[in-house]
């Protein structure tokens, strides 16, 4: 075995490749922003019913994932997982790049960006998003330290032990504040869920470490180093403990909202009447993002397969977006309950189904905040030396270097 030596990206044709293809992700965002600047929101499928659309879903994925992608190098220096420690540190740079590239995206969405200031000097703190302020730029503070820890000469052993615990519970943090943005708001039956907290703590594990193993992955091929396919298998197998996991508690939310009758109209739309929701439900959630998944990790005919991981990987994606456009989107198309017990109907859209078809600048939108995480991520592993040199299969577990 080698010793861990941490070395920048060098520049080769296929980094310039994925930069300026990025590049073009990110400035046809900026484009999209400034049309819906100028023609207002009636250019994208949101309206006064569905005021969270497509950028939302983007954004809340990359958040939650933000949060996950951190769990590898917690559990290098919380857990003393050492084939997790040569990769720490592009944990913390991809979790701060994708938790930026998500917060663009919301920011960007507002339509009037300079409105930030005032959420930013005026707090409501009865308010979980006043709260989630402090949690994200708690949280890129907290892994910067974290990195800064990691990377530098001479830092005893134990100041990244502590700063790793602090993380791991700030990542906890976000994630719970995140999750309870849906979970407090009793307005609506599809949100109304106490579970919503545990629920995407899960969902950060799984979306998190898959994100991540696509990162690693193209990072060390855009580069020529050695990639190991044990270490992938490994990781692998945690994904498939953590799709398990997800659809544990996605069970036990709606077996919940099945026993209480005030939720029995949302999960019949839900599970059975709702068209494109109970769609991405099943299909997209269900099958794509959990069960096909832990059939290809844990089959053996396809679990050895060095294409697995990835594959796995770019299913967990589809069916976390999935996931997230049930929750957020289907949540607010379900009628609000103004008078539980009553049928209403007026001239307002009362007591009907939300249309809503999301549009292109919703989609530029959201493919720019992914390509704003992913260039910052590049960026980082260009200037910084957080990638390692040779993660073979022989080089696993050693000692990390400079």
């Amino acid at each position: 075995m080698e010793r861990t030596i941490y070395r920048e990206l060098k520049t080769t044709p296929q980094l310039w490749q994925a930069a300026i293809l990025l590049g073009a992700f990110i400035a046809a965002m900026l484009a999209s922003v400034v049309y819906v600047e100028h023609h207002g929101h009636i250019v994208t499928g949101m309206n006064n019913q569905i005021v969270w659309g497509l950028p939302h879903v983007f954004a809340i994925f990359l958040i939650v994932a933000a949060s996950g992608a951190l769990n590898v190098a917690s559990m290098a220096s919380v857990f003393g997982k050492t084939h997790c420690k040569p990769v720490a540190r592009l944990s913390g740079v991809l979790a701060v790049a994708l938790l930026a590239g998500g917060l663009a995206v919301l920011v960007l969405d507002l339509g009037r960006p300079d409105r930030l200031i005032v959420a930013m000097t005026r707090y409501n703190f009865s308010s979980i998003f006043a709260w989630n302020i402090f949690l994200y730029t708690g949280f890129m503070g907290v892994v910067i330290a974290y990195l800064f820890t990691q990377m530098a000469r001479g830092a005893p052993t134990r100041y990244v032990r502590h700063m790793g615990m602090l993380a791991f519970l700030w990542r906890l943090a976000l994630t719970t504040g995140t999750g309870s943005i849906f979970g407090w708001l009793v307005a609506r039956p599809g949100y109304d869920a106490a579970i919503m907290a545990p629920l995407f703590i899960a969902m950060s594990f799984s979306f998190g470490l898959a994100v991540f193993i696509l990162v690693l992955t193209v990072l060390f091929r855009l580069d020529g180093r050695p990639l190991g396919e044990a270490l992938m298998r490994r990781f692998a197998r945690l994904l498939a403990i953590f799709c398990a996991v997800v659809l544990y508690f996605t069970a036990v939310q709606h077996m919940t909202n099945l026993y209480a009758a005030e939720h029995g109209g949302f999960e019949r739309f839900t599970l059975l009447e709702g068209g494109v929701y109970t769609w991405a439900f099943w299909l997209g959630q269900v099958v794509i993002g959990g069960l096909l998944p832990m059939l290809l990790i844990w089959h053996p005919a396809t679990a050895g397969a060095s294409s697995t991981p990835v594959l796995t990987s770019i299913l967990v994606v589809l069916g976390g977006l999935a996931q997230i456009y049930v929750i957020v989107i289907g949540g607010q198309a379900y009628p609000l309950q103004i008078f539980p017990g009553y049928e209403v109907s007026s001239s307002f859209s009362d007591g009907v189904v939300n249309a809503y078809a999301p549009r292109w600048p919703e989609l530029l939108l959201g493919l720019g905040g992914v390509a704003i995480a992913l260039f910052a991520t590049g960026l980082g592993a260009k200037v910084l030396r957080i990638l390692p040199t040779n993660l073979s299969d022989a080089n696993i577990g050693t000692n990390s270097g400079s």
